[in-house]
């Protein structure tokens, strides 16, 4: 593997194992999916809820709680020339690369604070434990300081969350995120609830910590306007696979998966009053997927062996691949 890669994963597969009226019912939330993510990028991971894309994150992140399983493949960290699979790891291993070379952001930001004390405190908190010999003082001027780096106002430390607004509590866990200088950092769906305002703010923040620091984002949302602003390269997830992956702007210039194209004609477009077009039907329930692609069932596009047949992750490009029979018979 080249100098540029961070992280790359070799078929990975991670279910929900469900105890329903006495029977097991799987659901398949990632399956069988390769990645190759480089340093000093922001990798973008885009699909409709239930997709599986935070159960990726997690999976990336190795933080597997019943009844969520690892049901195999590798997750393989490139740091200091060392291959680390993070996921053959102990529990101790994998707390002690968190804490030193990954951080992850997850849906919600009040889920990260103690409701009951300062901000200060956290940070405090979060410093002890990850900085030892450090004075009380000293630990509070390290977060006065990165609190100011990034432009948001000190008083924010002197307040307890709640009293907050959800776009600021939103950028106090993105700071917290960013304050020991991760190699990595994962976030899930960091503009949820929050209005297209606040939003710009948030993706903004996110750009200038990666910028700062020359790391790797990798972003999860739904929200592919929040893509084409802030994500280098991307991929489109649907019912627990990867179908679409590309540089940012090919995806949107040259979108060769359906659904890939129902995603990016649903954004609304200056001047353009029409009713945009999505995708028909709803996405198949993971416990239960349908014979062949995922997706011929609301495929407008689809062929026979379309029914039959699930299509490999296949190169259509210099940096561009694809699954989708479409683009197979068209090689062919």
């Amino acid at each position: 593997m080249d100098n540029n890669t961070v992280l790359v994963t070799e078929n990975i597969k991670s279910y929900y194992v469900l105890d329903v009226g006495g029977s097991k019912k799987v659901v398949k939330a990632v399956d069988d999916v390769n990645l190759t993510i480089r340093k000093n990028e922001i990798y973008g991971i885009a699909g409709e809820s239930g997709c599986g894309k935070t159960t990726l994150m997690k999976t990336l992140y190795a933080l597997m709680n019943p009844p969520l399983r690892f049901m195999g493949g590798k997750v393989i960290y490139y740091r200091d020339d060392q291959e680390i699979d993070i996921l053959s790891l102990s529990k101790e291993e994998r707390r002690k690369l968190r804490w030193e070379y990954i951080a992850y952001i997850p849906q919600g930001a009040m889920s990260i604070f103690n409701p009951v004390i300062k901000l200060k405190e956290t940070y405090r908190d979060f410093l002890d434990s990850h900085l030892s010999g450090k004075t009380r003082d000293e630990i509070f001027e390290i977060a006065r300081e990165h609190i100011k780096e990034l432009g948001l106002p000190i008083k924010v430390l002197e307040a307890y969350p709640h009293q907050l607004s959800g776009g600021m509590r939103q950028r106090v866990a993105i700071a917290l995120a960013g304050l020991l200088k991760p190699a990595v950092i994962f976030a899930d769906e960091p503009t949820t609830a929050l209005d297209v305002v606040v939003q710009r703010g948030v993706v903004q923040l996110l750009k200038d910590i990666q910028e700062s620091l020359k790391n790797t984002i990798i972003l999860v949302t739904h929200d592919m306007g929040i893509h084409a602003n802030i994500s280098d390269r991307m991929a489109i997830m649907y019912a627990g696979k990867i179908i679409e992956e590309a540089e940012t702007k090919e995806i949107f210039y040259n979108p060769l998966h359906p659904y890939t194209r129902f995603l990016i004609n649903s954004l609304p477009k200056f001047g353009d009053k029409g009713v945009r077009a999505s995708a028909p039907g709803n996405p198949p329930s993971l416990a239960n997927l349908p014979t062949g692609c995922p997706f011929h069932p609301r495929c407008p596009e689809k062929t026979d062996i379309c029914t039959r047949e699930v299509p490999e992750l296949v190169q259509t490009g210099e940096e561009h691949k694809t699954a989708c029979w479409l683009v197979s018979k068209g090689d062919e």
